[in-house]
């Protein structure tokens, strides 16, 4: 089991980088775009060469239409997607100032209380998710400018949200045995020394 849910958690985490990745390269051209189109209107290029603004101009460049409607969209799934990796190998930004001067099994409590407090919060937000991909197809919304369907986002990221849901119920009820039984089911957690 445990190793399927680190597979399912990898492939996730695969996904929202390939998009991510989409995203960066999609903002990188429209901010290029833009930037070669101001270059085209503006007073120094027309004041050297009015040919070479002109021809500039006539390629059409300029920001890709809709660009920001899709990295909101996309960077929504990518947040869901990166969550059970982070979630599996407990990598969430942590204080733990007081907790270190605690006994282990006192921390290992903290750490079980907040990765079922966490799991709820998860499960909570799938569930909205979900209702807002009703709300969202129900009454037809689209984005401004590309007009493509609103709860195509919400869809994306409820599907990455259940997968969430899943994994953080995997981590919960492991880190109950783990707390009852002290055995080690969880892949260690790769923390940041502040």
């Amino acid at each position: 089991m445990k190793r399927l849910v680190e597979r399912i958690a990898r492939v996730m985490a695969i996904m929202g980088g390939v998009v991510l990745t989409a995203l960066v390269l999609l903002t990188c051209v429209s901010v290029l775009g833009r930037g070669l189109n101001t270059l085209g209107h503006s007073d120094m290029l027309t004041s050297l060469s009015q040919w070479a603004a002109d021809a500039l101009i006539a390629t059409g460049v300029g920001p890709l239409n809709g660009d920001f409607e899709l990295v909101e969209a996309g960077v929504a799934f990518s947040i869901f997607a990166f969550l059970p990796i982070c979630q599996l190998y407990s990598s969430h930004a942590t204080v733990d100032v007081f907790t270190n001067s605690l006994p282990p099994k006192v921390n290992k409590a903290i750490i079980t209380f907040w990765e079922v407090v966490l799991s709820a919060i998860i499960l909570l937000i799938t569930w909205r998710l979900f209702v807002g991909v009703q709300s969202k197809m129900a009454y037809g919304e689209t984005t401004f400018l590309l007009q493509f369907p609103v709860w195509w986002a919400y869809g994306l990221s409820f599907i990455a949200s259940a997968v969430a849901s899943l994994i953080a119920i995997y981590c919960a009820v492991a880190r109950v045995i783990e707390l009852v039984t002290g055995r080690h089911i969880l892949p260690h957690a790769g923390e940041a020394i502040h």
